[in-house]
């Protein structure tokens, strides 16, 4: 049995820079998800460096909140999930598919987790752990409507029948993001719960199998006041909230490494260089 797990919420209200009330409402919550999403990076490092991901909530807090580093779905929204429990928050672990740049007539693997926290009664979704696209506040989960962010605009489109919990297996919830005049999708769900065990089955997938898509790409992203800044590969962009692109290539390790700190925060552990492809 697992032992029991408090985060420590005051070195993580360090890390992201909050400071406001500690209520389990949805203003703390959309707070909260700025926040983390703001000061956190996403980053799958460690991946392409060979290095195991421990998705224990212990292992988690030692890497995003104590060390000056990122990490991926498994990594943000499973430490989340612990946070908003200790807050008071009732809350699910959702599984998902990402969909970003995928059609949709592939099937992509179940490998994403994001949270379901029910506020009086009303359910919403928060996901800081999407890479390049983790929505800056939550989602509500009873409207197809566009729902603004400090960000991009999000809505949740339904296909096939529907019903309360989506247990039609016909039926699925596509989360998207406008981004110009685009709706692009960002993740598919069923609002079926993932428990650990399955968590821990598809962090495996996620960052061992040569399968994986964190196996042959880098991928670093973080919210800023003006937009958003990400490194793919070896391409620095930064891209306003107009949708504007300013990229530039990054031309060896030195380059990516200075990028990683001035940008993110990140600096690798020692006698670790960054990884530049083909990885």
């Amino acid at each position: 049995m697992a032992m029991s797990f408090t985060p420590d919420l005051d070195a993580y209200f360090t890390r992201i820079g909050y400071r406001g009330e500690r209520a389990p409402t949805r203003a703390v919550l959309d707070a909260i998800v700025l926040a983390h999403v703001s000061a956190i990076p996403f980053e799958n490092l460690d991946v392409l460096l060979g290095r195991p991901i421990d998705i224990d909530p212990r292992a988690i807090e030692d890497k995003l909140v104590r060390s000056p580093r990122g990490g991926y779905c498994f990594e943000h929204n499973g430490y989340l999930l612990e946070v908003l429990r200790a807050l008071g928050f009732e809350v699910r672990p959702l599984s998902a598919r990402v969909r970003i740049g995928r059609a949709r007539e592939t099937t992509p693997p179940r490998t994403h987790t994001l949270v379901e926290a029910t506020i009086d009664g009303e359910r919403f979704l928060a996901d800081v752990g999407v890479g390049a696209l983790s929505p800056t506040a939550t989602l509500r989960l009873d409207t197809e409507d566009e729902q603004p962010t400090p960000h991009e605009p999000r809505r949740l489109v339904r296909e096939g029948a529907w019903s309360g919990d989506l247990r039609d297996p016909r039926a699925r919830l596509f989360h998207q993001a406008r981004l110009g005049a685009d709706w692009v999708d960002v993740a598919e769900l069923t609002l079926e719960e993932m428990p650990l065990i399955d968590r821990e089955i598809a962090n495996w997938f996620t960052s061992a199998s040569p399968r994986s898509h964190f196996k042959n790409r880098l991928v670093v992203a973080r919210a800023i006041p003006e937009g958003r800044v990400t490194i793919a590969d070896d391409e620095l962009t930064v891209r306003g909230k107009d949708g504007v692109r300013e990229s530039r290539k990054l031309a060896s390790a030195r380059e990516l490494e200075d990028a990683l700190a001035e940008h993110f925060g990140i600096r690798l552990p020692d006698g670790a260089r960054a990884p530049m492809p083909p990885y």
